[in-house]
């Protein structure tokens, strides 16, 4: 039964110190071994901050993309040589929160972005959405936007910023909005531009 996610989704009341709502940014999040949609430093960080958050009830949630094949799985050839294989991931523990928003890329203005909810008591984190474009009525270029983190492609790579940006800022929207906006280095960079064009300063 799919239910749709109109507040953020505690598992506890956030600390009294806590006032503020905090929506946390990132291209990339390591929260365990495996959930592997990261590729190394950053993600880490990303991951420590969301556990972090949890154990100190802090107001806050995550705002991150599901990767189709994540970065990539490393495996060896026959010689022993590093081979790097690209394989599609499934995380049963995801759950589609009925939210689904829209946002132009690529002349294209009606490119479906849906948000998965990772829930606190999975990995100890606080509540964490995961965008993708890998929606059916998308055209196959723009299902293709969230297969690969850090794709070699330069436009893709703007697309994934875009999605993460501003469909991220419109599905904090979605679940009541936030009071600071942090993004994790300027990959989400285009939510600052969307939300400035909708009127709304932010820390």
């Amino acid at each position: 039964m799919e239910h749709t996610y109109s507040k953020w989704h505690h598992p506890y009341k956030p600390a009294a110190k806590y006032k503020k709502k905090v929506a946390y940014f990132s291209m990339e999040f390591g929260i365990d071994q495996s959930f592997n949609i990261y590729s190394g430093g950053l993600g880490f960080l990303a991951g420590s901050h969301m556990r972090s958050g949890f154990e100190l009830k802090q107001n806050m949630i995550g705002v991150g993309m599901l990767w189709k094949y994540g970065y990539y799985d490393q495996a060896r050839n026959d010689d022993q040589t590093l081979r790097t294989d690209f394989n599609e991931k499934y995380f049963d523990f995801l759950e589609y929160t009925g939210i689904e928003v829209e946002i132009k890329l690529h002349d294209n203005p009606h490119v479906k972005v849906r948000a998965y909810v990772l829930k606190p008591e999975v990995f100890g984190t606080v509540p964490m959405y995961f965008l993708s474009t890998d929606v059916e009525g998308n055209d196959h270029l723009s299902r293709t936007i969230t297969n690969h983190l850090y794709d070699q492609n330069p436009v893709t790579r703007v697309s994934q910023s875009i999605v993460l940006g501003i469909a991220g800022a419109k599905v904090v929207e979605a679940l009541g909005g936030a009071d600071t906006y942090h993004l994790n280095e300027g990959h989400a960079l285009p939510a600052f531009y969307y939300l400035r064009d909708q009127g709304v300063t932010k820390d």
